[in-house]
């Protein structure tokens, strides 16, 4: 299991209020990654999506254990991010300028047999295996919500007025509800995960191709932010790859 992680403050913007961490943890064949997008005035972001990394990274380490079941690993993804968003929103009443601040959030606990997934918000994550590309995360946003109605379609949410709205988020309330996803994680597989900024730039069939046309992870991240870039990067783009790796047939002689 190997991780890599990649930002970018855009074009267009003057600070890049994402934040992000991944790390191996507990055996070494168990990787963790979370990535937070801020939003909520030029200090207000920031803060927020770095507070809610800590805090869910800070709160993993307090309450993980060995030989924990799936539905243990699950129930304390959830807790750390509700501590999260207690953190978060804790912050938000100290001061006028704090005021509404709050972040997205995706984070992964991914091992070689599973990966668990939990979001809030519009960031979001992607598994890419021998079959292709899925999304496991569902944005919480109104374009999201459009497109479920049948209002619009998916490619009309990409440029639609309204796509930066979200309708979920940690730390503009005191309590949360977050989504779980359980997956099947085998070799060869990967799962990316992403802020929006990634998403407005590039299409999900070119996160594929750019993640199956490098081996290395860390050129992979590249060439993704390279295409957002090139694509005018509105927005701040933060990328976390994990790979479940092909074991390497070695040969004596």
């Amino acid at each position: 299991m190997r991780a890599w992680g990649m930002t970018d403050v855009g074009l267009k913007r003057h600070e890049n209020q994402d934040t992000y961490a991944f790390e191996t943890f507990g055996a070494p064949d168990t990787v963790v990654a979370v990535v937070c997008d801020g939003m909520g005035g030029v200090n207000g972001g920031q803060l927020a999506s770095s507070l809610a990394v800590s805090t869910f990274m800070e709160e993993l380490h307090a309450r993980a254990h060995v030989d924990m079941t799936e539905e243990q690993v699950r129930e304390m993804e959830s807790l750390c991010v509700r501590q999260a968003n207690g953190a978060v929103y804790a912050r938000s009443l100290e001061g006028e300028e704090y005021h509404g601040m709050g972040t997205t959030l995706v984070s992964a606990i991914v091992s070689p047999d599973a990966a668990i997934v939990c979001n809030v918000g519009d960031s979001r994550a992607y598994h890419i295996g021998k079959n292709g590309i899925t999304r496991v995360t569902r944005d919480h946003s109104v374009v999201e919500s459009l497109i479920e109605s049948g209002n619009i379609t998916p490619e009309e949410a990409r440029t639609h007025p309204n796509r930066n709205l979200i309708t979920r988020a940690l730390g503009p309330d005191k309590d949360i509800e977050c989504d779980l996803f359980t997956i099947p994680f085998a070799r060869g597989d990967s799962l990316l995960l992403c802020s929006d900024g990634l998403i407005v730039t590039a299409e999900d069939r070119e996160i594929l191709e750019n993640v199956r046309a490098e081996a290395d992870g860390e050129r992979a991240l590249a060439r993704l932010m390279q295409l957002a870039i090139d694509r005018g990067a509105p927005d701040n783009v933060t990328i976390v790859l994990i790979r479940n790796e092909e074991e390497v047939e070695r040969q004596d002689g």
